[in-house]
């Protein structure tokens, strides 16, 4: 298979679908955003969803995670493989990707209930200070999302605290691709010069303004989705709700939606420069 990672706003989809011409390939995504019904405009969803795998699963209500995305991607892969095409798999979520390709050894280590009995009404704040005082690397490991979701928060606390994580053990060395699925190009695409990418997050984030996202939006919250859905804590969505609410103005929200995008960007490649397998590409 071939798999595409990288900073987001780095071009990731166009080389996926010049690569699926050239070596018969189905696209298949690793985007924890774009996985999401409804979340088009600011996900950024550019390729039409009968073309690629993985779009469109799940409602902004439900809690998706590494578990589940490598319980869905299993048998795509194999039934791809089993059509004669390549499977190529495209996104940002590296913690999905890591599932994947190495395993995630969380189930290793017991349930503490004592500890969960004992955490369970804490605020997310209190649980992410916890977190990053046990573990910081742990905590930054963490999609955007895990980061404010108390159930994951209180699962790795647990898991800290016993230190027995064999994911953090790992972590910088190069790890073993799954032999199951022989990878024949692991690419990231990252940007060589860091002011490039805040100008084209800032343009993407205009575009996407100009596109409706505001209205995107309004729909959702009409729909009956709230700001502390799972899929609705995506950034972009935040900063639009609290601009909605006025809680921001709409100047403030969006420097806020382009600034969280560059600190994402950041965190992003931060996390997968500890990956050895991956071919990096500057643009």
């Amino acid at each position: 298979m071939i798999i595409i990672t990288g900073q987001t706003a780095t071009g990731k989809t166009k080389l996926a679908l010049e690569l699926a011409q050239k070596y018969n390939g189905e696209l298949i995504n690793f985007d924890s955003r774009q996985i999401y019904k409804y979340l088009d405009i600011i996900t950024g969803k550019d390729i039409p969803k009968e073309k690629i795998w993985l779009y469109d699963i799940v409602t902004p209500d439900q809690y998706f995670s590494s578990f589940d995305f490598v319980k869905q991607l299993t048998p795509i892969i194999a039934d791809t493989k089993k059509r004669g095409k390549t499977p190529i798999l495209v996104g940002g979520t590296y913690l999905y990707l890591k599932h994947f390709l190495y395993g995630i050894d969380d189930n290793n280590s017991p349930p503490n209930f004592m500890l969960r009995e004992k955490l369970n009404n804490k605020s997310v704040d209190h649980l992410q200070k916890m977190l990053i005082k046990l573990n910081k690397t742990v905590f930054e490991n963490l999609n955007h999302s895990d980061q404010l979701n108390p159930r994951r928060l209180i699962r790795k606390i647990e898991i800290a605290s016993k230190k027995t994580s064999a994911v953090e053990e790992r972590s910088g060395k190069t790890a073993e691709v799954n032999k199951d699925w022989p990878v024949k190009l692991f690419i990231g695409l990252r940007y060589k010069d860091k002011s490039k990418l805040r100008q084209v997050i800032k343009k993407r984030v205009e575009e996407r303004l100009k596109n409706g996202a505001i209205e995107e939006v309004k729909k959702l919250l009409k729909m009956g989705y709230k700001q502390s859905d799972p899929g609705m804590k995506t950034i972009g969505y935040q900063q639009i709700i609290k601009y909605l609410s006025n809680d921001l103005t709409k100047e403030k929200a969006v420097e806020d939606w382009m600034n969280k995008e560059v600190q994402y960007a950041k965190r992003q490649l931060t996390f997968m420069k500890k990956d050895k397998n991956i071919s990096w590409k500057e643009i």
